[in-house]
């Protein structure tokens, strides 16, 4: 695989004649200006985050299918994606079982035959003639002990050739919308949209030898090749970063050695209920908790992250310093990611108080609340009824009145992003402000990465922790993994599959939530209650699918990535994850810490779809526990073009940006970051004034002075 730091000056347009004209930065016309689509399409739109053009320029494609040469049936290997040319030996046959139509045929070649199967696809009975020599291209698959392309495409010969050698992209789609569609629209708006002026120094892009950004955009999209791609792609990582970075320098400068109003005192009620606690802190937890307790009596406003591991114990250090801000006669708020967490966090918090005979209340505010449950809480807040309020981003509208907010905590920080964690930090005056993530990231990206906090680590588990069981597989596995599950819950557990995938593409070959559901219905036992849930449901809907489980009401949860954060269920002692291979491990690192949380011994099982091309990577996750080690190994393995298919950091407010993948042009921004604020923070000279300009769209501004 080529390295992103392609050699392609004198070849593509580093600095070119792109966007000379006028400054056209956003278009928000909807995407009904757009020919083709109406009302309905546009509500299809919706559902993938689009609603207006510049909407759909930046919904940039997940993955890109890349027509290849045909290869010999004797070279296909299973897993992969591949075309082959040969003659079909018989006439096809048309099975039917459980509702499905089922076509079967078979193609030569020199060096072999190959099985080729179709679901519900009745009409290409007629085209598939023996003797006739056609292109198929689809994944590859192993059953019965013989490979089988799966749902492939089908081609004349001529036909493939014209689109051999290019690469058309594959965007997350939704049922009524598919990739053609989107596809369509794109390059419609990019046909029909205005350039943009060139924003970022000429001499800065010949330095990192980056696109210009119109031509970025487009290629992005519709690459003719992957030098294209990779060519396109790095301009577009680098603005990510630079901005986000920029952002985080701006609050630094803001936070810096700011006076708070709220001195805290430790209180020796703290220190008893910690001895009091049916575990003992770690080391590593009881340090951690003197820095926060020492920033809290500073007089200086805090701004710390506490970084630690999936199950390090974080939560109950964000407790103590709750409790601490509520017994010095203060307000102190915790946001969460998601309603499920939020009211989990605050039964626990209750209880403690309770059984501890602590005078702190906790009130709770989600957005799925009644009106009146909502009034009430907000009456609570601005009386001082409540010292401890937890919520979801509920917290930051405008409705709440805190009374002395001195502490706002948020969990999984990379969730909010940091205009979030602003606006929530604003509701009180000179308020603290401390961040938690499970995130594993290398001490060096997260000093760029959160430059406008002091970081807290975390990093020893508790001693009654078990450490989770893996291994990576093949999907022939799958049968024994079945029968492991139901053997799990038959002893009582409960256990977690998750998919890549909402619902089935057209194009991409990965396994989908509502179709494994379907296949586990059928072969686990009738009494086993077998669930899905994911992002594109409704939020009351998820809420009560999480709270089911949590209740042992369901047995088994598909799921995508939307329990990453998720509910704490001690109960769930089997994770296994679909298409590991298409994950980053961090997030897999991630997934496997819902499991392990109670006194059971947990079992991780990774599926890996791929062969053994993503086996070395992924056995990183077999050797070790330790998400700090993991990120590390997975930085050094994984080289700068190696992004297909894999999202380590999708959460951290970036699109396309991978803070592994693409942790050089993050230090190369960083760099250029620091330069840019030395030498013209106001964004004077002459080119600058545009990169200001983007900034303050960046930052959501209309109009005002840059105060960096």
């Amino acid at each position: 695989m080529q390295p992103a730091a392609v050699q392609i000056s004198g070849r593509l347009p580093v600095v070119s004649e792109y966007g000379k004209g006028t400054v056209t930065i956003m278009n928000q016309e909807p995407v009904t200006s757009l020919k083709g689509i109406g009302e309905k399409t546009a509500a299809l739109f919706r559902k993938i985050g689009v609603e207006t053009v510049e909407d759909l320029i930046h919904n940039y494609p997940r993955a890109y299918d890349a027509y290849e040469e045909p290869v010999p049936v004797g070279k296909l290997t299973e897993g992969g994606i591949f075309a082959v040319s040969g003659q079909l030996v018989k006439a096809a046959s048309v099975k039917r079982f459980n509702h499905m139509q089922l076509i079967l045929a078979a193609m030569k070649d020199l060096t072999g035959i190959l099985q080729l199967a179709w679901y519900n696809l009745p009409y290409l009975a007629a085209t598939l003639q023996p003797g006739k020599i056609l292109v198929f291209r689809g994944r590859v698959a192993r059953k019965n002990g013989r490979l089988v392309m799966e749902q492939p495409e089908v081609f004349a010969r001529e036909a493939y050739e014209a689109v051999m050698g290019s690469m058309q992209p594959v965007y997350g789609q939704t049922k009524g919308l598919g990739n053609k569609v989107i596809t369509k629209a794109v390059a419609q708006a990019l046909d029909q949209g205005e350039m943009v002026r060139e924003y970022l120094p000429e001499a800065l892009r010949e330095k990192y030898q980056l696109a210009e950004y119109n031509y970025a955009i487009r290629h992005i999209h519709f690459p003719e090749n992957r030098t294209e791609l990779l060519f396109a792609r790095k301009r577009l990582v680098f603005d990510e970063f630079f901005f986000f970075v920029l952002s985080v320098r701006r609050l630094k400068e803001q936070h810096q050695d700011a006076a708070s109003p709220y001195v805290m005192k430790e209180m020796p009620q703290v220190a008893e209920l910690v001895s009091r606690l049916p575990y003992r802190l770690t080391g590593a937890q009881k340090k951690v908790l003197s820095e926060v307790q020492k920033d809290l009596g500073s007089g200086l406003v805090m701004n710390r992250l506490i970084q630690g591991d999936v199950g390090s114990g974080k939560t109950i250090v964000a407790v103590l310093a709750l409790v601490q801000t509520a017994l010095n006669g203060c307000q102190g708020a915790l946001m969460v990611p998601t309603e499920v967490l939020a009211r989990q966090h605050y039964e626990s918090i209750t209880r403690l108080a309770e059984d501890y005979g602590l005078d702190v209340r906790t009130v709770l505010v989600t957005g799925s609340m009644t009106a009146k449950e909502k009034r009430l809480a907000y009456e609570q807040i601005a009386d001082h009824q409540a010292d401890i309020i937890v919520g979801t981003h509920a917290l930051i509208q405008e409705k709440i009145r805190y009374d002395r907010l001195a502490l706002v905590i948020t969990d999984e920080q990379h969730r909010f992003g940091v205009g979030q964690r602003q606006a929530l930090g604003e509701k009180g005056c000179g308020a603290h402000v401390l961040v938690m993530s499970a995130t594993p990231i290398p001490r060096t990206l997260a000093i760029i990465l959160y430059g406008d906090l002091d970081i807290s680590v975390i990093d020893e588990m508790p001693a009654d922790r078990l450490p989770v069981k893996n291994c990576v597989v093949p999907t022939s596995y799958r049968d024994k993994a079945y029968q492991f599950i139901e053997k799990e819950v038959q002893a009582g557990r409960q256990a977690y599959v998750i998919c890549p995938m909402v619902e089935a593409s057209e194009l991409i070959q990965a396994e989908n939530v509502l179709d494994y559901t379907k296949v586990l219905r059928q072969r686990l036992p009738e009494e086993i209650s077998v669930e899905y849930l994911h992002g594109k449901m409704k939020p009351k809907e998820k809420n009560r699918i999480m709270e089911r489980f949590a209740a042992g009401e369901i047995q088994v949860l598909v799921s995508t990535t939307v329990v990453e954060v998720g509910v704490n269920v001690p109960n769930a002692t089997v994770m296994m994850i679909e298409n590991a291979e298409r994950f980053g491990l961090a997030q897999l690192h991630q997934l496997r810490g819902r499991v392990g949380r109670g006194r059971h011994q947990s079992y991780c099982i990774m599926v890996n779809a791929a062969g053994q091309e993503a086996q070395e990577r992924l056995d990183i996750l077999n050797r070790s526990n330790d998400g700090f080690y993991i990120a590390s190994e997975d930085l050094k393995l994984r080289g700068p073009g190696d992004f297909f298919g894999l999202r380590q950091s999708g959460d951290l407010e970036f699109k396309l940006a991978d803070i592994f993948t693409d942790a050089g042009i993050l230090k190369q921004v960083s760099q250029e970051v620091d330069r840019l604020l030395q030498e013209d923070p106001d964004f004077g000279a002459q080119e600058h004034r545009l990169l200001g300009k983007r900034l303050l769209e960046y930052l959501g501004k209309s109009s005002g002075t840059l105060n960096l």
